[in-house]
């Protein structure tokens, strides 16, 4: 199994030159060979493949305008092309959108294949670089890596990303269960009481960021001044975002080591987000992000991660009787079942049928958004 591990290093002015080169001439090369096939198709109609962009790559090189393509290594230009026609297979097959121009503006990146570095006694060294780079070793690396990604986020922070070969760790088999039903007041209630709260990483800087913003705004474009400006709003937005996905990982984490399955609603969450009071909140919990690790760590430690029907009716449903009200406004946080009299914390209630409806997934294979929960093979059929 392949995992990527990331680090954080700090090129000298040497180091930093030459990646700005090899960020600029990859995105380059990525627009130039886009255009081309763009161009091709709508004049002849034919679609051009990965050797044709190869060859398209070989003649920009030797143009003679272009012969800054030739100060960095090839083979990040090399990858460049692979990445597009991987874009166009998925754009293609209907998994992504048409592949759109790279901007400068945003995240830089370049691949480099184990032909264009070396790592020898921790130390990593990069194609056309006298010098390894200084990175940050957080922790070891089960192996040579096989493939590195540089690349520089808006906040101007450096990372390198180490693909290597890994043995997951699987965890000890226990029989606990738990659903989860995530929520604004706490990222998450699971079925067995416990609460996660919400450190609302956004609120807690937002006035901050406000006053940040505020002075970006009276910048004159294109000034030095604005440019930094537009950094310092850049590294607190990063400092959030790591903020957010600490907790998030603290949070998975302690789902997989304690729980031998763990149960969730497929939420549509871009459409949620489309809440005009809830969007800012809904977007700052990053449920998607949460269920993402839960996932890919329960596959790493032999775990089970069960997913639901996203219209199940997991608050309306009474966990004891099975009884599903009409109606649940957001602003009900704890009902009576006129059946059978149980008092329910609504969220707490969800996360017991979460938890229900995903044995019933796990064993029969039944859809349950109607919010009938076969309970034995014979109700199954």
């Amino acid at each position: 199994m392949k995992r990527a591990y990331k680090y954080r290093f700090y090129p000298d002015a040497e180091q930093e030159v030459l990646l700005t080169k090899t960020f600029g001439c990859v995105r380059f090369v990525y627009n130039a060979i886009l255009r081309y096939r763009m161009d091709v198709y709508q004049q002849d109609q034919v679609k051009i493949n990965y050797s044709g962009a190869s060859a398209k790559l070989t003649e920009l090189k030797v143009t003679p305008d272009l012969s800054f393509l030739k100060e960095v290594s090839s083979v990040p230009l090399q990858q460049c092309l692979r990445h597009q026609q991987r874009a166009f297979t998925n754009f293609f097959e209907g998994r992504a959108k048409y592949p759109v121009f790279k901007s400068r503006k945003h995240k830089q990146s370049a691949e480099f294949t184990y032909r264009a570095f070396t790592y020898k006694n921790g130390q990593l060294t990069l194609a056309k670089c006298k010098s390894p780079l200084d990175i940050r070793w957080s922790r070891k690396l089960p192996c040579a890596p096989s493939t590195i990604t540089v690349s520089k986020d808006r906040a101007g922070r450096y990372f390198v990303s180490c693909l290597c070969e890994f043995e997951p760790l699987l965890l000890p088999v226990t029989d606990k269960k738990v659903g989860i039903d995530v929520g604004i007041k706490d990222l998450f209630v699971s079925s067995d009481e416990f609460r996660s709260g919400n450190p609302r990483h956004t609120a807690k800087y937002e006035v901050k960021l406000a006053i940040l913003q505020r002075r970006l705004a009276k910048k004159t474009l294109g000034g030095r001044n604005r440019a930094k400006a537009k950094r310092k709003v850049a590294r607190l937005h990063a400092k959030i975002a790591d903020c957010r996905q600490d907790h998030l990982h603290k949070l998975s984490r302690k789902l997989i080591n304690e729980n031998q399955v763990v149960c969730a609603e497929n939420l549509a969450v871009k459409n949620l987000i489309k809440h005009p009071s809830l969007a800012k909140s809904i977007a700052d919990a990053s449920w998607g992000e949460l269920t993402r690790q839960i996932e890919y760590k329960a596959n790493w430690a032999g775990r089970v991660y069960v997913e639901i029907d996203r219209f199940f009716p997991s608050t309306k449903r009474c966990h004891c009787c099975g009884l599903v009200t009409q109606s649940m406004p957001l602003n009900v946080r704890s009902w009576e079942c006129p059946q059978c009299g149980t008092n329910h914390d609504r969220d707490l209630n969800a996360a017991k049928n979460v938890l229900a409806a995903g044995l019933a997934v796990l064993a029969f294979g039944e859809n349950v958004s109607d919010g009938d929960i076969p309970i034995s093979p014979s109700d199954s059929r």
